[in-house]
């Protein structure tokens, strides 16, 4: 037998004992599957500003890993490890208390001195839940007040937030500041309601606001409903808030939820209309300031707890809602951001992940320097996956086809209600991440960052390694 024909055999051999190999033992692809290339190359985004891995929800080498370790911009992405730090470090049960205090003793349905709202950073403190605070407040006598309402906001040190600085939109509810009182995520919801007939559209103020006026310019529109709410122009005077552009009657009712005011216009002119309808009377002003020691808890309202609120946070990638986790996490107070981050920070190092990339903000991907790697957050999602808190957080992340940020999308296909994954987006950034049940019954963890200028056109991409690591 020749040198040639040994060799050969060898190789044979060798090709015969890789094809026996679990796929998790075989070493990492680094070329993309055809149908990510070709998507890429349609939408001009280059192979080097995108960063994958796809490994094995249980641990093993990555079935596909490209750029891996590359710091990138990760978008909503990086609720991912905010909610999975609060879900460990808080406790599922974790929940956020918001008090009414008072110096003395109402009598006779009269309150003569101040009363005091003290918030800890509750992220879901909406309309119907004020109302349940201060309805307890008449049930416990109280009906007139003599004093000042009191905003306490000391749990939370934060800078003046300004709404429009991120990307010049003051008045979009996502662009809403972290709070310690924060009241209906710091929103009014309006219902526009097309009338072809009388070719108007109707506006309805549904958040209930003291001298709230509605100025309403809305043209009705003839095309496709669309993006529509990039065709409403709203401005805000004092109390009064104005909308210009039209409104396609194709869309039918829909709501425009707006943030118009200051985080204290916003509590004052809710507390006045709510207290009002409550048949209560108050004269006072409504200020900033905090409760003395001595003062007593009238009354309380305590959020649901962390395991429901990571819903909320995940499933529709509320931003202001992860903000309030993130400042959550830092135990002492008030709570700062460099606090939340030292805390992260502790935190990872008792759990041995090293993630090498990672550059915290604020904890929601809304942000310019937040950086993560592919491969940190498959590190992430793999300790997740090994968690007691795994439940909790798998059953936050919108659901393919099915739920939440991912309803409309994959929602005829293999990978239709078969991932859990978080999706991420901003001017330039596309992303993706969470686990995916393949035909085989096999989970994986699948991770994908676009950063490149014509990030919006990566959706495909996207979905294309959906679907090959679905049907693979």
């Amino acid at each position: 037998m020749n040198q040639t024909t040994t060799l050969a055999g060898a190789r044979s051999i060798l090709f015969l004992a890789l094809l026996a190999l679990p796929l998790d033992c075989l070493p990492a692809s680094t070329g993309l599957p055809p149908a990510v290339s070709q998507a890429l190359q349609e939408a001009g985004i280059p192979e080097r500003s995108v960063g994958i891995v796809v490994q094995a929800a249980d641990g093993g080498q990555p079935l596909l890993s490209h750029n891996a370790r590359q710091a990138m911009n990760p978008a909503s992405a990086m609720k991912l490890l905010t909610t999975y730090a609060g879900l460990e470090m808080l406790g599922p049960a974790y929940t956020w208390r918001t008090e009414a205090l008072v110096e003395s003793i109402p009598g006779n349905g009269r309150l003569e001195g101040n009363l005091y709202l003290r918030g800890s950073g509750d992220p879901k403190l909406g309309l119907e839940q004020f109302w349940l605070l201060l309805r307890q407040l008449r049930a416990r006598g109280v009906k007139d007040i003599g004093g000042d309402l009191v905003l306490d906001r000391g749990a939370f040190s934060v800078p003046v937030h300004d709404p429009g600085e991120f990307d010049h939109e003051p008045l979009r509810p996502y662009n809403a500041g972290p709070d310690a009182l924060l009241l209906n995520l710091n929103s009014v919801r309006l219902t526009l309601q097309p009338d072809p007939l009388r070719k108007v559209v109707n506006v309805i103020a549904e958040t209930p606001s003291d001298g709230l006026r509605i100025s309403n310019h809305l043209n009705l529109g003839h095309d496709a409903c669309g993006d529509w709410r990039e065709r409403i122009k709203p401005s805000v005077f004092g109390q009064t808030i104005e909308l210009g552009g039209s409104f396609p009657a194709a869309c039918g009712e829909k709501a425009l939820h707006l943030a118009p005011w200051t985080p204290d216009v916003q509590v004052e002119g809710l507390f006045r209309a709510l207290w009002g309808e409550l048949g209560g009377s108050f004269g006072g002003r409504v200020r900033a300031g905090r409760a003395p020691a001595n003062a007593q808890t009238l009354a309380v309202y305590e959020s649901p707890t962390l395991g429901e609120i990571v819903r909320d946070i995940n499933k529709f990638s509320n931003n202001v809602m992860a903000r309030q986790l993130f400042l959550t996490l830092d135990s002492e107070r008030p709570a700062t951001a460099a606090g939340a981050r030292r805390q992260i920070g502790a935190w990872l190092q008792t759990k041995g992940l090293k993630l090498a990339a990672l550059a915290l903000d604020n904890g929601s991907g809304l942000s310019r320097s937040e950086r993560i790697s592919a491969e940190d957050l498959a590190q992430l999602l793999r300790a997740a996956w090994q968690s007691a808190v795994m439940p909790e957080l798998v059953a936050s992340l919108p659901i393919a086809g099915v739920d939440g940020t991912l309803r409309k999308r994959l929602n005829a296909g293999s990978v239709t209600g078969r991932a859990h994954l978080k999706s991420g987006y901003l001017d330039g950034v596309r992303a993706i991440a969470g686990y995916l049940l393949d035909q085989n019954g096999k989970r994986w963890i699948v991770v994908c960052l676009i950063n490149d200028p014509k990030a919006r056109a990566g959706k495909p991409a996207i979905d294309a390694l959906l679907l090959w690591a679905a049907t693979r």
